[in-house]
């Protein structure tokens, strides 16, 4: 809901320039960059479902910014640059908290909790794009009111789990900050597979993640002439895609090799985003976009299972940072270039040029590692000794 609203709000009801719309999607972002790392320090030592139920129930608050503003007439750029900076600063604490409870939650299915998490998440993200779809028709106010309601869902959610399974958190298990995010740096660069999944979901960040968030409104707003409907068609066949892809690796059973299907699905992703920067039809951008879903519903959870089969169990929540900081923290990168490339040739051609350098990316990673041929056995911490 947020991200068809926020867009629309920037793009279509403010017109602001392009530069002035990757600044405030990179708004949104800029928290996570700066403050990632340190909340993924702070959950290990404090408890991940404590820090995620204070964080979530912050960003549930956050909508009411907004609604103030729109309600009592002074909603701006500068207002939504507010509310970018503070809804970005509660998903800062909440990710790597709720990804570090992940692993407490799925036992010795990490892959397949995984896959369940990201089908929730993408299956309730069409839902949520269909609400926001009706931004124009209902106006912000009853979106934003929604927003805060499910949010805050999510907050006594995540109070249920820290009632049912307490997490213990030994006192000789809580390193200072600094040490903390020192430690857990050394244990993601100390293995292969962490650190090339780190540097693939930076170039995520930067060439896809910008493409989405700030080009896509812009080529519904400039070259199809479109609504916050149109943008949330666009939002919802993504997620299907995503969703879509997600049954079939359900079907399936336990991906032994997720880097090798990672690689594919990167690879593949960028073809299919190509297609979209090149359509001229909006039915076919539409068409290409589900695709690119389709990949991406392949790419977020190998990613994601690397990363926590991987991970020591205390340090998940600094390591799962460290992970989302790599997509988070680059995001604003991401961003500002999608912004300045779509001002200076145009979105479509910005999206162009994101899908090829992201083709490229993927073919240095498997000229120059070894995560084609990582496998896991089905268990957590299992990887190959080859390619550990």
């Amino acid at each position: 809901m947020q991200s068809v609203v926020f867009a629309w709000l920037v793009t279509m009801v403010l017109r602001q320039p392009a530069e002035l719309v990757g600044l405030a999607q990179t708004a949104l972002l800029l928290p996570g960059m700066l403050l990632m790392l340190v909340a993924g320090v702070v959950a290990d030592r404090m408890g991940a479902d404590r820090q995620a139920m204070w964080a979530q129930s912050l960003a549930a608050v956050v909508p009411w910014v907004l609604i103030a503003a729109l309600y009592f007439g002074f909603f701006s750029y500068e207002m939504m640059l507010v509310f970018a900076l503070l809804m970005g600063a509660a998903q800062a604490f909440v990710t790597p908290a709720r990804d570090g409870l992940l692993n407490h939650v799925a036992g010795s299915k990490v892959q397949h909790t995984v896959l369940l998490a990201s089908l929730c998440q993408f299956s309730f993200q069409i839902v949520g794009y269909g609400i926001a779809g009706f931004a124009e028709l209902a106006g912000p106010l009853p979106i934003l009111i929604v927003q805060s309601v499910m949010l805050t869902v999510g907050g006594v959610a995540f109070a249920m789990i820290r009632r049912s399974n307490p997490v213990v958190v030994h006192k000789e298990e809580k390193p200072a900050v600094v040490a903390g995010l020192v430690q857990g740096a050394k244990t993601v660069w100390a293995s292969s597979v962490m650190r090339v999944a780190v540097i693939q979901n930076v170039a995520m960040a930067c060439f896809f993640m910008g493409s989405f968030i700030v080009c896509f409104p812009l080529v519904i707003r400039e070259v199809f002439d479109g609504s916050s409907q149109d943008l949330a068609v666009l939002s919802a066949f993504n997620s299907a895609g995503l969703v879509a892809s997600i049954l079939v690796m359900l079907k399936v059973g336990y991906v032994a090799r997720p880097g090798r299907a990672l690689i594919l699905a990167q690879f593949l992703g960028a073809i299919a985003l190509l297609a979209g920067g090149l359509s001229t039809n909006f039915a076919w951008f539409v068409f290409a976009i589900f695709c690119w879903g389709v990949c991406g519903g392949v790419a977020i959870p190998m990613s994601r299972t690397l990363m926590q089969e991987i991970a020591p169990a205390n340090q998940r929540s600094r390591v799962m940072s460290f992970y989302a900081f790599s997509f988070m923290g680059a995001g604003p990168l991401g961003t500002l270039l999608a912004g300045y490339l779509a001002g200076l040739i145009g979105p479509k051609q910005a999206i162009v040029i994101n899908a090829i350098a992201m083709a490229v990316v993927v073919i240095i990673i498997v000229a120059t590692t070894k995560m084609w041929s990582v496998q896991f056995t089905g268990h957590p911490m299992h990887a190959s000794e080859s390619d550990k």
